[in-house]
């Protein structure tokens, strides 16, 4: 599909300590741990096809150890589709029992549009992501 998402990687403090976390939420949402690397980077498949990947790496370089903010430049947050709102209230169960930061609840947030319900919620680094139904 001419301009969709290819792939998305998002670099984390400790990728193999980011994970658990990873698999969990991105399994909800029918991602598969595809492979992963000698040194912790991994991706996971959108229902097993490459083409929408999710990779997961540790940070390196030069500004390694900064801590992230989504109010300078670069990323901001992550937005998924849910099938229902039933479907942002079983990930916010999920949530809460693998000891994720909620940022907001499920709600609806009508300034997002009349139908807009979703969970946000950080990764162990803070990224903020969220997960969305708006039919």
């Amino acid at each position: 599909m001419r301009g969709g998402v290819h792939h998305i990687d998002l670099t984390v403090k400790d990728a193999a300590r980011s994970r658990p976390f990873y698999e969990a939420v991105l399994g909800h949402m029918g991602y598969v741990l595809a492979t992963v690397y000698p040194d912790g980077y991994c991706d996971f498949d959108l229902n097993g096809a490459r083409f929408c990947s999710i990779g997961i790496r540790g940070e390196s370089g030069p500004n390694a150890g900064r801590t992230h903010d989504r109010y300078t430049p670069g990323l901001h947050h992550i937005a998924w589709q849910a099938e229902s709102r039933a479907d942002v209230d079983a990930l916010y169960a999920l949530l809460r029992e693998i000891g994720a930061t909620i940022l907001d609840p499920p709600a609806d947030y009508p300034q997002y549009g009349p139908t807009y319900y979703a969970v946000f919620f950080a990764d162990p680094d803070g990224l903020k992501l969220e997960y969305v139904h708006k039919p």
